[in-house]
């Protein structure tokens, strides 16, 4: 099949993301799957004993991401004694990852700090509905959501995003795949996205990374609408980066403050996760200990 045929198939809703004029790249921004070195996430396997006087930090990952985008963080939280977990974020739908992610927290034994990266914002505020365990949401260059906003709303608020397109196919590859709704498909970065837009504070190296291995987000999860927020009940932080070109600053602050979220600022590309670990790691120990 060409890409024209592909085109043809996915013309609703490519033209539904024109409409809110957001390239879905916009949520769904988050460092590639491999970590800054290209190995493993040493925090692969989850210590469920309950037993530690820390919360368990489980942090989410966005689109074009795995768990291994959180390196940085897990080094250092592991290393101040917090049990730290990375699940899989499937990238589907935000009711479908959040129902995915809702059910791995009760598996996890104990307080829990729930962190998401950009898209992982939908994802966390919906999943985290009614568990008492979650004390603390905290959000990381991410899309915090009222009740039946979208990401693509939410991005497409404030101007300053270098990757809201109308045609969203300047931004992406776009790619059928099995079991798609009518006209839905993946979306896959365009490398020269990567590099001038959301990733252009890494290396070299590191963009290569992303570009190679990054996991796609279906084009339907852009316009799904949230549903009710768990910051409504559970306290909330969010760092926001003042040189991010995916999610504009202003549309962050905007979202955190009609939930109430304390804000901490950082002279950072949307990529905070990889370039300053330390700050996010700060952000979280504070939500821990205030939580």
């Amino acid at each position: 099949m060409n890409h024209r045929s592909v085109y043809r198939r996915i013309r609703t809703p490519l033209a539904v993301l024109a409409t809110v004029s957001v390239g879905a790249a916009l949520l769904f921004t988050t460092v590639g799957p491999a970590n800054a070195s290209g190995s493993p996430s040493p925090a692969a396997s989850p210590d469920r004993s309950g037993t530690a006087s820390k919360p368990t930090v489980v942090l989410v990952h966005g689109a074009w991401a795995d768990g291994s985008s959180w390196h940085g963080v897990i080094t250092r939280l592991r290393s101040q004694g917090y049990r730290v977990v990375a699940p899989p974020n499937p990238l589907r739908g935000v009711r479908s990852d959040s129902a995915y992610l809702a059910g791995y927290l009760k598996t996890v034994k104990g307080p829990i700090v729930l962190v998401g990266h950009s898209y992982g914002g939908m994802v966390i505020t919906n999943a985290a509905l009614g568990n008492t365990e979650v004390k603390a949401l905290v959000y990381i260059d991410a899309f915090i959501p009222a009740k039946g906003q979208s990401a693509g709303e939410i991005a497409a608020s404030e101007p300053g995003s270098a990757v809201i397109m109308r045609d969203p196919t300047t931004v992406f590859d776009l790619v059928p795949f099995p079991g798609a709704s009518e006209g839905d498909a993946d979306l896959y970065l365009k490398p020269r996205v990567v590099r001038s837009s959301f990733a252009q504070a890494l290396s070299a190296a590191q963009q290569n990374q992303i570009v190679a291995a990054q996991r796609p987000l279906a084009a339907s999860a852009v316009t799904e609408p949230s549903g009710e927020p768990a910051w409504k009940t559970i306290p909330s932080w969010a760092l926001i980066g003042r040189q991010d070109k995916i999610i504009p600053a202003a549309a962050q602050e905007v979202a955190a403050k009609v939930a109430h979220t304390t804000i901490k600022e950082i002279d950072s590309s949307h990529l905070s996760l990889v370039s300053h670990p330390g700050a996010v790691v700060k952000l979280i120990t504070t939500a821990s200990r205030t939580s």
